[in-house]
């Protein structure tokens, strides 16, 4: 997510650092990068080089303008993140959250600048959805959400505003459907590849929800299910135990292997 959100930005002209803490991270973020510009120059998409050319990988977070973050779905880590954020970063820059899950506000308060605080919410894959959903916390002033909204127009998105509840809009509708289909291969009502042909065809849907909670990753899936079972203090939002099993035998879905399915 992180390498998509970048391509976007610099395909837009403006410069971008790029940092992840995690060793060869950023590499296979740029690997990813460059196989998803090679694929739109055949369509007539801008010169990858040229794109690449305003990436420049950083050992540390560095001084910018806006901060958009993709690291795990964390609450902790993620309020770690914007701590520090906020001491290295300008006063005046905006921090953006691509959570798909954990409430803005939890954010806002890790910080001395909450109403800079906003959730900008790609979609995967992110340099073709366009999606972007914009989450304001209970402290995110007009400006921040007029700012990122008239951004997300300019990267080429379409934002839609969600207000601060756990799981937004997109996750409170797509994880009880995806946890459903979990409990429908969980039951033995149909093999994985059955479930997600009903739900393409049936439902016009690109990918079926078994192959894109694989996409997603499983422990994500599991992460947010989580944010929305104690965020909405509900039940219905635990994850099916077959999920959870998937996960702690490390079966996370396309990023190690396997999942619901086999990648090679």
């Amino acid at each position: 997510m992180g390498g998509g959100i970048a391509q976007v930005v610099a395909a837009s002209g403006r410069q971008v650092s790029l940092h992840d803490s995690a060793p060869g991270a950023v590499e296979r973020g740029l690997e990813t990068m460059q196989k998803s510009l090679a694929k739109l120059a055949e369509k007539g998409g801008a010169d990858p080089d040229e794109v690449l050319g305003r990436v420049t990988p950083v050992g540390e977070l560095v001084p910018a303008d806006l901060m958009i973050e993709a690291v795990v779905e964390d609450a902790a880590v993620k309020a770690n993140l914007f701590h520090r954020a906020d001491e290295m970063l300008p006063p005046d820059a905006v921090l953006a959250s691509n959570t798909s899950s954990i409430p803005i506000s939890t954010l806002g308060a890790a910080t001395s600048r909450a109403d800079k605080v906003i959730g900008m919410h790609f979609f995967n894959p992110v340099p073709v959805l366009k999606l972007v959903e914009v989450v304001r916390g209970k402290e995110t002033s007009d400006e921040t959400a007029e700012a990122i909204t008239e951004l997300a127009v300019e990267l080429g998105k379409t934002p839609a505003v969600a207000n601060d509840v756990p799981g937004f809009v997109s996750n409170r509708i797509l994880m009880p459907f995806i946890n459903e289909a979990v409990w429908a291969l969980h039951d033995g009502v149909a093999e994985a590849e059955a479930i997600d042909t009903i739900a393409k065809l049936g439902f016009a849907h690109p990918l079926g929800p078994l192959a894109l909670a694989d996409l997603i990753g499983l422990d994500t899936c599991v992460a947010i299910m989580e944010v929305l079972r104690e965020g909405l203090d509900n039940d219905r939002y635990e994850p099916c135990p077959l999920l959870r099993e998937l996960v702690s035998a490390g079966k996370l879905g396309r990023k190690s292997g396997a999942g619901f399915y086999i990648y090679s």
